[in-house]
């Protein structure tokens, strides 16, 4: 259950008709979500397969039909199209007419806020970007995932409270974010989740060939634990190689990648790089011990570097 106030019933948004253009895996859960708060979908466009099955297991009777047609039917349209498709769906539907005065027009792309609707306000729509916090699936799960999910709010000051209100009937926080700082919050929520798979996934391909058989297993427990250190605690949560100044341990790691994974090696130096700086900045990593350390580390990295284009 959201944890957020609720509304005072004057701010919260009436009984709403939406419609999702950009059936993908986000539109979808989100349009299910407001389905549950008492709104009624009435039409989505989707042009793959995939996204018009999406659309048929979450919002099923919801009929397919052009954008324009959704624009149409819809008082509440979310736009849930790639980020760089945005500007040119908003732009396109704007110059044919299909946006209408008073139309609450949504998007969740976490790089834009508000001023990327801009064309849409120009026709006399309201312009809000709610950006969901949280990875999709396209499946039904996602809808009970939004409950206590926070999304990033950017919207006129005017509409703030019915941004707000919207946020909240979908189970989710309501976190405000100022237009100007809508790239660096989206770059923060890139830079933790999705190089996040990246590194579990190299990880487990490492404990793979070092003959783990379960190697989800075994890095459950300990990826969660350090995931809760490190939101409870910050760089306090620090431990390993690392942190210790173990330039010995961390020179025998690249020297195995380099064997048996080489394109992990420039990952793998640039994550100790940043831990070590990190490390060192918060009196975990002593100074005395830092010196072997870094000098590991620039010798790795030079020799990554002196790599780069070999063929053979």
């Amino acid at each position: 259950m959201s944890t957020h106030p609720q509304p005072e019933p004057k701010d919260r948004p009436a009984r709403l008709t939406v419609g999702v253009v950009g059936a993908g895996r986000v539109g979808p859960a989100l349009a299910a979500a407001l389905q549950l708060a008492g709104h009624r979908p009435v039409a989505v466009s989707g042009v793959s397969d995939a996204s018009r099955r999406r659309a048929a297991q979450l919002l099923p009777d919801v009929p397919l039909v052009s954008p324009a047609e959704v624009l149409e039917r819809a008082d509440l349209v979310l736009l849930t199209v790639p980020d760089d498709a945005l500007p040119g769906l908003v732009e396109g539907l704007a110059e044919t007419g299909a946006v209408r005065p008073g139309q609450l027009l949504v998007h969740t792309s976490g790089r834009y806020g508000a001023r990327v609707l801009e064309p849409a306000l120009r026709a006399g729509a309201l312009p809000l970007a709610l950006h969901p916090a949280m990875t999709f699936t396209g499946t039904a799960v996602d809808v009970q995932r939004l409950v206590g999910c926070s999304f990033g709010v950017t919207a006129p000051e005017q509409l703030r409270l019915a941004a707000e209100a919207l946020v909240i009937e979908m189970g989710g926080e309501p976190e405000w974010i100022a237009e100007e700082s809508r790239p660096l919050y989206h770059a923060a929520l890139a830079l933790g989740a999705n190089h996040l798979v990246t590194l579990v996934a190299e990880s487990m391909e490492l404990l793979r060939t070092a003959g783990v058989e379960a190697p989800d297993r075994m890095l459950g427990p300990l990826l969660g634990a350090a995931l809760d250190n490190a939101l409870r605690s910050g760089d306090a949560a620090l431990t390993g190689p690392v942190a210790r100044g173990d330039a010995g341990t961390v020179a025998a790691h690249v020297a195995e990648l380099r064997r048996h994974a080489p394109a992990t090696v420039a990952g793998y130096l640039a994550m100790a790089r940043a831990t070590a700086d990190r490390a060192l900045a918060h009196g975990l990593l002593k100074p005395e011990l830092a010196e072997d350390l870094l000098g590991v580390l620039a010798a790795g990295t030079d020799a990554t570097q002196g790599t780069e284009g070999d063929t053979r």
